[in-house]
């Protein structure tokens, strides 16, 4: 049984390795269909929250809470219909959203990089804010192609995690095994 219970935390996390190399793999083979699989799981839990708010504003009884509650709901009614039955305008809408604001964080970073105290040179921060105006200006321009690009980033995301968990399962797995049979031979000596 302590065979078992020791040998079992590095299997675990090689499958979950492999479960995740395996996910990256099909995220990058047909991103299309994971960034639409995306939205509609993101339309689905705006249905749950947009339930929520409504149930939680007949559950208030200041009228500006209820109030805020119930548009919270019917937003996230809309969007999760929006999301569920057209996930392709939703997915456009997003990409918009996302670009959108990485503009304004790239200009903004570019700004505080020079009226802020900073411990380094703001020079280091320039690049990232060029960056998010660069990424910003690519989802505007490119909305469909940003949303594939989302969906194939995500899927290198996960096989890059799931090479590390599947490395550092192996990597832990003699330690166990040497490890229960050292308490294999502590218990026959005892």
């Amino acid at each position: 049984m302590d065979r078992v219970l020791l040998t079992a935390g590095w299997r675990l996390v090689v499958a979950r390795g492999v479960i995740g190399v395996v996910f990256g793999i099909l995220a990058i083979s047909w991103p299309v269909t994971t960034g639409l699989a995306l939205v509609m799981l993101w339309g689905f839990w705006a249905l749950f929250e947009g339930i929520g708010a409504l149930a939680q504003a007949f559950r208030v009884t200041t009228g500006v809470a209820r109030l805020g509650f119930a548009l919270l709901g019917l937003a996230g009614l809309v969007a999760a219909v929006l999301a569920i039955f057209s996930p392709k305008l939703t997915a456009t809408t997003l990409t918009w959203i996302l670009g959108i604001w990485l503009i304004i964080r790239g200009v903004i970073e570019g700004i505080a990089a020079f009226t802020r105290e900073l411990v380094t040179s703001p020079w280091l921060f320039l690049p990232g804010a060029a960056l998010s105006v660069l990424l910003g200006v690519f989802f505007l321009a490119n909305p469909g192609r940003a949303a594939v690009g989302i969906a194939v980033l995500l899927g290198l995301i996960a096989v890059a995690w799931g090479v590390v968990f599947i490395a550092s399962g192996l990597l832990q797995r003699p330690r166990s095994a040497v490890e229960s049979q050292d308490g294999l031979a502590a218990r026959r000596e005892s």
